[in-house]
């Protein structure tokens, strides 16, 4: 009886303790997804929504002294929308390029909306929403160079000068592409067209739609292939590692898109963009 009561006893005690480790792990877990403390509850308690972009990329995100403290844009329009859906103030957080994972690590902003292209290098640090479009790198050149840059074999020539905006996918792009080519990095990718307008350097790749805004901007540039890209990727929004967060993101935008309320701030956001730099040029 006794050996039987201690076999019982230690079955019981072991039942009872793993029930306890699972109950711990299964805490542990929620916590780490974000299932205890989402980022979605605390944005909600503390009544703003900080959005991290980079201000030099039209259409998604650029100066403009009219636009959401002094941003404009697709993605400040659909940041605004975002924080609407909220009922939160939107704060706009300045970024780079280079920066841009550093911040999103350091807690500087809640998502990051400024065209950015997802990448499996990018998904291993964070998460991204579903693709809010899909694109491909396309070059960019002045009007009388539109056959010289139509593949890349024909810009991988020596001699050829080909600008970039570092830390972003279009110099990853160039380097990985143009060996032969000379390399020229621009700090900031809003003067990189008119330095192809100006003679000081030759072709830009980046992606097809800002070949289209960008030959619309400046008449004496050329968007070489945009409807025949060198690649295909997908935009997406850059989110921390939060479950909670991303599910109401990327539902936030399957709605957006199936109402077509999507597609007519992404038109409007085109006619804006050129509209002003007409008026600029005027």
């Amino acid at each position: 009886m006794i050996r039987t009561t201690n076999a019982v006893t230690t079955f019981f005690f072991i039942i009872i303790m793993s029930l306890s480790y699972s109950s711990a792990a299964a805490g542990n877990n929620s916590s780490a997804t974000g299932l205890n403390d989402s980022l979605l509850d605390r944005i909600i308690a503390r009544g703003t929504l900080r959005v991290g972009t980079t201000v030099d990329y039209k259409p998604f995100s650029y100066a403009n002294t009219a636009g959401v403290q002094g941003v404009a844009g697709l993605d400040i329009d659909l940041a605004q929308n975002l924080a609407d859906s909220l009922g939160v103030s939107l704060v706009i957080v300045k970024t780079s390029w280079p920066t841009l994972m550093a911040d999103l690590a350091h807690n500087k902003y809640d998502i990051g909306m400024s065209g950015i292209t997802i990448t499996l290098e990018r998904q291993q640090q964070a998460f991204f929403s579903v693709p809010m479009m899909s694109s491909g790198k396309a070059a960019i050149a002045r009007n009388e160079d539109a056959n010289k840059y139509r593949t890349i074999a024909a810009i991988n020539t020596k001699g050829t000068r080909v600008i970039v905006n570092p830390g972003g996918t279009n110099e990853k792009f160039a380097r990985a592409h143009f060996p032969n080519a000379t390399i020229i990095e621009n700090g900031e990718n809003l003067s990189v067209f008119t330095k192809i307008r100006d003679g000081k350097a030759d072709v830009m790749v980046t992606d097809a739609i800002e070949t289209i805004i960008q030959s619309e901007i400046h008449p004496e540039l050329v968007a070489v292939n945009p409807d025949q890209p060198f690649n295909y990727f997908e935009l997406g929004y850059l989110l921390p590692r939060d479950v909670i967060f991303k599910a109401y993101v990327d539902q936030w935008l399957s709605q957006l898109k199936s109402s077509g309320d999507f597609d007519r701030m992404h038109k409007a956001a085109l006619s804006a963009v050129v509209a002003q730099a007409k008026a600029q040029q005027d």
